[in-house]
């Protein structure tokens, strides 16, 4: 077994990380679904790398993600921090008297279950009294499809929680939140602020154990990090005690952020602050890990990636499903099953390991820990009339703040392709899409000096709360149309099935504005003679030493990636 152990840190990536599950859960009921189609059934992948088996208090058998998920108390919604499948009690009050003065309780109400979390619950209901041999009857399709309907509809307009959308039973030990750090909190903007109120690190640390100890052969932690606040310190003190705990297990770390958070600041003292946070957060993330992926479009909507797509920037559910697709495609290679030589190669081919992917990325012949992360959201069919839509001109990148159409012939990218359509809606095999792919590069004017392909003929399929983000120019299998829908300016899981989706992370120089621009950001406003911002690093608890400490690292990094560099200082 080769587990992998998930970390989700903070708000916005724990709305990746919920349709990023929802995913995996969908997968998992297709596969076991007799009327699903083929490709669904005959997955090729061991989900026991993401998943753990279990025993509930009742003796039920229980599969849930191995993961640890933190973020503010208050932000479960209506789920408990015990889940929803274990339902343990509350611990009972003490007979030990320690205190005699008078005592208030401040209970908030518990939150309203929206359509789509009723209907789940009456599903599980009916589900359970169909187990014990008691026949409740059932819905017709009709009456279902129209329930459907009002589900979707209402999950575009009452989504304030990542628990609103998701499908998926947690462990006990997954879910954390921080007592006493509200939800409601506007000030946890910057990594000062998180290293002060942080708390309970050990408890955490507890957690992760617990996951990591149940492995036979951890291949690597996944982490995502909604860096644009307080939780990059967070994170980076559970990164810490990882690299201290687990010092030869790879770290893939994705910080990711939602449009909101690039808000215009009205100040200049907010300007300051603002670009010393993203400049301490990365430095600090990226010490702990082996390769970190930075993701997030100040606007999605706008973006050469949303071609297709119908995506509303101000809503997170929204941005948080391309963002998970994505992670859902370059994670695949790490539970493909892995095929011998002599074996059939039609579903799958392009397996690899956590390390495999960090040494192609970060280890080949310069050290870039810094990968692009690209998307083809739906990925265009390989022949046809949408043939001059090809699969490499339509990945578009997700990462912030990078060059584009930068020659680098020390490039290195792996690019996972799913469900891929030859013409029309004719799956591609997998030998068909290696052999395009191979010749799109061979055809191209600046081709990257190393390139792994993964292929899966399953595609991505899209479960029912995902939201409606899809273009009128999407068909149900996600193809794409000649012609856009009439009156659709937006589909959704009604709408569109599954969809071909390919994805691509890439170290390549074309990274550079994102290093120096921070690298600048941390000299001028930090460590120069009169720096406007160092007393506010000092308040963070950041001396000069540390700072320059940093500047150094960064500055390693950019000299790895400069065309004019030539990685020989041995010649001086």
């Amino acid at each position: 077994m080769r587990e992998i152990v998930s970390v989700q840190v903070g708000g916005f990536a724990n709305f990746v990380g919920s349709h990023f599950w929802n995913f995996q859960d969908e997968l998992l009921g297709l596969a076991s679904d007799p009327h699903a189609e083929p490709v669904f059934r005959n997955q090729h992948t061991n989900m026991d790398v993401l998943y753990r088996t279990g025993e509930t208090p009742r003796g039920d058998v229980s599969y849930t993600p191995r993961m640890v998920s933190l973020d503010f108390q208050g932000s479960l919604g209506s789920m408990s921090t015990c889940g929803t499948l274990y339902n343990e009690s509350s611990p009972a009050d003490s007979d030990v008297i320690t205190w005699t003065g008078n005592v208030s309780t401040h209970a908030s109400e518990p939150r309203k279950k929206n359509l789509f979390l009723q209907r789940l619950y009456e599903e599980e209901e009916e589900s359970s009294t169909l187990m014990n041999g008691v026949n409740g009857g059932g819905k017709s399709s009709s009456q279902r499809e129209i329930h459907d309907r009002d589900v979707v509809e209402n999950l575009e307009n009452v989504v304030k929680y990542w628990t609103d959308f998701s499908k998926v039973h947690y462990h006990p030990r997954s879910l954390y939140e921080f007592s006493g750090l509200w939800m409601d909190s506007q000030e946890f903007d910057n990594y000062g602020i998180g290293r002060d109120v942080f708390s309970g690190g050990e408890e955490i640390n507890e957690r992760i154990r617990f996951f990591v100890e149940e492995c036979d052969h951890i291949q690597g932690f996944q982490f995502i990090v909604d860096d644009s606040g307080g939780f990059s310190a967070v994170a980076a003190d559970l990164l810490e005690t990882i690299a201290d705990e687990y010092g030869n297990t790879p770290v893939l770390l994705y910080s990711v952020r939602s449009p909101v958070s690039f808000m215009n600041p009205i100040s200049q003292k907010q300007t300051v602050s603002r670009d010393l946070h993203d400049a301490v957060s990365f430095s600090k993330l990226s010490s702990f890990c082996k390769l970190i992926v930075p993701i997030g479009l100040p606007s999605l909507s706008t973006s050469k990636a949303a071609t297709f797509l119908s995506v509303k920037d101000e809503k997170p559910h929204h941005c948080s499903a391309v963002y998970a697709a994505t992670l859902h495609s370059v994670s695949l290679p790490f539970r493909m099953e892995q095929l011998g030589p002599a074996a059939d190669s039609r579903d799958i081919s392009g397996s690899m390991d956590v390390n495999g992917l960090v040494q192609m990325l970060a280890g080949q012949s310069r050290e870039n820990m810094v990968a692009i992360m690209d998307v083809a959201m739906p990925a265009p069919p390989l022949t046809g009339a949408q043939g001059n839509q090809t699969l490499l001109g339509n990945l578009h990148p997700l990462t912030p703040e990078i060059s584009e159409d930068v020659a680098d012939f020390h490039a290195v990218e792996s690019i996972t392709a799913l469900g891929t359509f030859s013409a029309g809606v004719s799956r591609a095999s997998v030998p068909e899409v290696n052999a395009r792919v191979e010749a799109a590069y061979k055809r191209a004017t600046s081709r990257p000096m190393f390139c792994h392909l993964s292929v899966a003929q399953c595609p991505l399929p899209i479960p029912l709360p995902f939201p409606s983000i899809f273009g009128a120019s999407v068909g149900q299998q996600g193809e794409l149309l000649g012609s856009p829908i009439t009156g659709s300016s937006s589909r959704g899981s009604l709408d569109v099935h599954s969809i071909p989706l390919a994805a691509r992370l890439r170290s390549s120089s074309a990274v550079l504005p994102f290093l120096e621009n921070r690298l600048g950001k941390l000299h001028r406003y930090g460590i120069e003679r009169g720096a406007p911002g160092a007393q506010l690093l000092r308040s963070w608890g950041f001396g000069q030493d540390e700072l320059e400490d940093m500047g150094e690292m960064m500055s390693k990094m950019v000299v790895q990636l400069k065309p004019d560099s030539g990685m020989s200082s041995d010649s001086d």
